[in-house]
């Protein structure tokens, strides 16, 4: 069973399924000083029972985790409710005819979802129920922990003794005042304690977690628990994004007839209103708008960048600071550089269809979704070499293979302007220089399995590893 925020009700990615059906049954759960009561409504649906959640602190404009003001106020409890409504599901509802029972494997996503293997172990174990359950956390993004003011242990149904497993305390320099003693609890770190096993999105995600530098604290705890830590690579949507048959590009290309490709290209200048100039790189950026993403070193580097032969595009919205220099920026660069602040599906595909280059300088992602859309549309991937970027950018050797070279484009570090744009210059010299390797460098990329059929398998050997071992109770 996964569990995932992203299926509340009202809030679904897929709208076919958010809020289109009459509640199937109600229960109440103990959380927050008393019961609240939730409801379930179900939906088989391609083999699979999709269960939404449905309360009405879920009903409300935004998105799953705030609004143009911030964050909600009451995520904790949102969050707390699909927790203890996710453990309920497989004992009361008649999914496809019958309750699935006590033998499941929860799949529990981030933060949000928890406090799943959490109340497994303190809620239900201790009184002989899900005594053959197996939890799996899985960690998307680590900085975000759902730390919370120690007071509020209380409001998540959990039996007292239980508080050390989310205690959590701020250091010194963290703490807002000088009798702030920096109490808190952390559902993250309780997941990270109880889960059977833990995955993140990718390999090279699963050890920087284990570091200082990329651990935020849990590096320590993650550490000890290294054993049951593994990363598998993200899949991705083969057939919405597919350059053969793409409903959002004019012209279509694959990996045997690259033609539609430089149509595209221009096709894309035209619509951004930049020279159509075949010869002249194009680099894109698409993603939010961040210190994260490292936004601040293609703000540093555009200047020596537009001295070059070449044009920009970045496609996003985040930091205001970052949206209006994107703005001056295309004023400035008026034949070089455009910057289209917010976020639009169709054009993101034919960006990543019509650019040459993707650049991806962030100074960490999991895993990364924007570089495997690249390659297998031909566009060659320039990244900072962190976490799943790492994983799935094979670095350019021009040298191997007898001379045919080998990669799938090019990883820079450390994370400095100067190493950016060495990696930059080194892709355009490639470019325009050496046609037929860069060719060679788009099929590769193209012709890598990035399928959720693949990551299926990886997953599938952590379930069976997950269910030889007996519930982690510790």
């Amino acid at each position: 069973m996964v569990v995932s925020p992203r299926y509340l009700n009202g809030t679904s990615a897929d709208k076919n399924f958010a809020g289109a059906y009459d509640v199937d049954r109600r229960i109440k759960v103990p959380c927050f000083g008393g019961e609240q009561e939730v409801g379930f409504f179900h939906e088989y649906k391609k083999g699979v029972d999709w269960v939404f959640v449905d309360h009405p602190s879920y009903h409300r404009p935004g998105n799953l985790y705030g609004d143009s003001h911030g964050a909600f106020g009451d995520n904790q409890f949102r969050f707390t409710l699909l927790c203890h409504a996710a453990c309920e599901a497989p004992l009361v509802l008649p999914l496809g005819g019958y309750t699935y029972g006590e033998k499941c494997l929860f799949l529990v996503n981030d933060w949000h979802a928890s406090l799943v293997p959490v109340l497994l172990a303190s809620k239900y174990r201790p009184f002989g129920i899900y005594k053959d359950a197996r939890s799996i956390l899985v960690i998307h993004n680590l900085a975000h922990q759902g730390v919370e003011p120690a007071a509020s242990f209380k409001n998540l149904g959990l039996p007292s003794e239980w508080y050390g497993a989310l205690e959590w305390v701020f250091p010194t320099w963290a703490r807002t005042h000088a009798l702030d003693t920096g109490e808190a609890v952390n559902i993250l770190k309780g997941a990270i304690v109880t889960a059977d096993r833990i995955l993140t999105v990718s390999k090279g995600y699963a050890w920087e977690i284990t570091t200082v530098e990329g651990g935020y604290g849990l590096n320590e705890l993650l550490s000890s628990r290294r054993i049951v830590l593994n990363g598998i690579v993200n899949g991705i949507d083969v057939t919405e994004w597919d350059p053969s048959s793409d409903e959002h590009i004019s012209f279509h290309y694959s990996a045997d007839d690259l033609s539609g490709k430089a149509r595209c290209k221009t096709a894309l200048q035209q619509e951004l209103g930049l020279p159509i100039r075949p010869e002249c790189p194009l680099i894109g950026f698409i993603g939010r708008l961040d210190y994260q993403k490292g936004i601040d070193l293609i703000r540093w580097a555009i200047p020596e960048l537009m001295e070059d032969n070449v044009q920009f595009v970045m496609l996003g919205s985040g930091d205001p600071l970052y949206e209006d220099w994107m703005r001056a920026a295309e004023k400035t660069y008026r034949d070089k550089f455009r910057g289209w602040v917010g976020f639009n599906v169709p054009i993101s595909h034919r960006i990543t269809a019509g650019c040459d280059i993707l650049l991806m300088p962030s100074g960490f992602e999991p895993c990364g979704l924007n570089q495997l859309y690249a390659m297998r549309y031909g566009t060659v991937p320039v990244v900072h070499a962190t976490g799943g970027l790492r994983d799935t950018v094979e670095n350019f050797n021009p040298y191997a293979g007898d001379g045919s070279g080998e990669g799938t484009g090019w990883t820079f570090s450390p994370l400095t302007k100067e190493s950016m744009l060495e990696a930059l210059r080194t892709a355009i010299m490639t470019y325009r220089d050496h046609k037929s390797t860069w060719e060679a460098l788009m099929r590769r990329g193209m012709q890598r399995d990035f399928t959720w059929e693949t990551a299926a398998i990886h997953y599938e050997q952590v379930f069976e590893w997950a269910c030889i071992d007996p519930p982690y109770i510790t």
